[in-house]
């Protein structure tokens, strides 16, 4: 009686496990074509005021930026969320702090003949202030129209007016 008790609570368990790893991969239906856990501030030599030519098409930000944490995901639907901690700038007046009031999500692919096809968010709000003190935080997400495939997917957080101020990707 025992052991035909423990054999049906293991079937159970075995087929409990089984029944939920088949629900956990039919519970995504849209794979994903990029997921990151950083990001790079733009550098000085990319920034809008150097001689450095435009990064698939995006101006490097005025100065260069840099940023505590980013950690993000592209669908393949255009589904983008972006979380960044403490994007603030790395130089000038503002050193350590962002004044910028909102951040934009880009995504550049290279469409099937070859061509860069870069797409914009709406504007996010952002937090002003030092980093210490909680600036440079904001949350991006949005549904965007991207080419299909979306080769070599780059994600940048980008300025209202669309220069980046960090990157990540392909």
């Amino acid at each position: 009686m025992r052991r035909t008790s423990a054999r049906i609570a293991i079937a159970g368990g075995v087929l409990l496990v089984l029944s939920l790893g088949s629900q956990t991969v039919s519970a995504d239906p849209t794979p994903q074509i990029l997921k990151f856990g950083t990001m790079v501030g733009v550098p000085t030599t990319l920034t809008g005021t150097s001689a450095a030519p435009a990064f698939r098409g995006v101006i490097g930000g005025g100065l260069a930026w840099t940023l505590s944490s980013a950690k993000g995901e592209l669908s393949k639907n255009g589904h983008l969320e972006v979380k960044v901690t403490g994007l603030v700038f790395a130089e000038g007046p503002n050193v350590g702090a962002n004044t910028v009031p909102s951040f934009r999500g880009l995504v550049s692919c290279i469409d099937s003949s070859g061509k860069v096809q870069n797409v914009l968010t709406e504007p996010f709000p952002a937090t002003a202030g030092p980093a210490t003190a909680g600036g440079g935080n904001a949350k991006i997400k949005a549904d965007l129209s991207l080419p299909s495939p979306c080769l070599a997917p780059i994600v940048f957080v980008t300025s209202p007016t669309g220069s980046w101020f960090a990157v990540t990707g392909g």
